[in-house]
């Protein structure tokens, strides 16, 4: 049990500081803040409209679930009220399996499901009495009160013949003079059992140890997450600076001529061929789009995240920023040209759509774009 604590403890414990550090975090126009993460996954999860309704709350919500995973990764390192937080644990892991998760093919690339069962032992023993504050305070509790300890000792068959009293040349006189076998062992069998008031009164002392300790640790753990939120905003870039993709803004209907692109999965070069009139819907000004840039932009057809990139000077591509492996919605990184999954690492270029790395095969949707002689982008079926 103690590796399977360890590493439960320490993955959640890093998760909720990780994203109390993050200052796109709690930003609602970052692609990879919680708000847009809610939005996107709840377009294909089967608890959408939970998803919807928590976007509208989604700093409580982000706070809720940093804290949540901070305190269940305490929980179980320190083997704390552990089957609580293990059922904690195994809650916040069914969540994200039907949001982030959801849309992972085949299943068990995705990490939540094997969270959720990698929960199940700690619900079921707790922390196994070993390392564990719990453990600690119902023994020290039994000591004050002079209670028998509790506990397991190892020993051979052959000592509880010699320590029963009632073996007999290969019989057993508890048994009426039956074979002596471990199975039917009327002494192994015992439990001892302790009187209704004692056992409430070490239930109580040991509740109260817990919670005092709990209380100790929470008041430490909120000092450490301050300071390491605050450190974290100090570090890293703020959102429209790392991600450096402008927002594009509705622009007016289709007018005039246009130069059409019409972007391939991993094509090298655009294709050009010029319409008369772009027949799509506008999504804001080319000039929004730097020259080795990107803006972002909501998808007017199916309605999820996208990204218009300009890679030269005229050029311009289209792709969705549903990540292909959980559809978690990828951030830009104008740095490295990148589109990068803040979920799981995938990334893709920029340019072309293509996987660089990470767990998916799938390249980024194209989506057909359109530059009038108005100067507006347009989104073409």
């Amino acid at each position: 049990m103690l590796p399977l604590r360890a590493f439960l403890g320490i993955t959640f414990v890093f998760a909720g500081l990780q994203k109390l550090a993050d200052s796109n975090y709690l930003d609602d126009r970052a692609p990879s803040g919680v708000h847009q993460q809610l939005l996107a996954t709840s377009r294909t999860s089967p608890i959408g409209g939970v998803l919807t309704s928590f976007a509208h709350h989604s700093t409580v919500v982000g706070l809720m679930i940093a804290f949540a995973e901070l305190a269940i990764g305490l929980g179980a390192l320190l083997g704390l009220w552990t089957r609580i937080a293990a059922v904690g644990g195994a809650v916040i892991s069914i969540g994200f399996l039907l949001s982030v998760s959801w849309n992972t093919h085949p299943y068990y690339l995705g990490s939540d499901i094997v969270f959720l069962f990698g929960w199940t032992p700690l619900v079921i023993a707790g922390a196994g009495g070993v390392l564990s504050v719990d453990a600690f305070l119902v023994a020290r509790a039994r000591r004050d009160m002079r209670v028998a300890p509790m506990g397991r000792v190892d020993i051979e068959f052959a000592a509880v013949r010699n320590l029963c009293g009632s073996y007999e040349k290969g019989r057993c006189e508890r048994l009426k003079g039956a074979a002596c076998d471990p199975v039917p062992c009327p002494v192994l069998a015992q439990r001892p059992r302790l009187r209704p008031d004692v056992a409430k009164e070490l239930d109580r002392r040991a509740f109260l140890g817990a919670a005092r300790v709990a209380a100790g640790v929470a008041a430490g753990a909120t000092v450490v997450a301050g300071g390491v939120a605050g450190l974290g905003r100090l570090l890293h870039e703020p959102s429209t600076k790392r991600a450096a993709a402008a927002r594009l803004g509705q622009g007016p209907g289709p007018t005039g001529g246009s130069t059409t692109t019409s972007p391939a999965d991993s094509a090298p070069a655009a294709t050009t061929t010029t319409v008369p009139k772009p027949p799509g819907t506008a999504i804001g000004p080319g000039a929004s789009v730097p020259v080795a840039g990107a803006a972002s932009f909501t998808d007017p057809i199916s309605g999820v995240p996208a990204y218009v990139v300009q890679p030269t000077a005229g050029v311009f591509r289209c792709f969705s920023g549903v990540c292909t492996h959980a559809g978690c919605t990828v951030d830009y990184s104008r740095p490295n040209n990148r589109f990068v999954c803040p979920c799981h690492g995938a990334e893709f270029d920029a340019s072309t759509g293509a996987v660089l790395g990470g767990p998916t095969n799938q390249p980024l949707p194209a989506i057909n774009v359109a530059l009038g002689a108005d100067g507006q982008l347009y989104v073409t079926d």
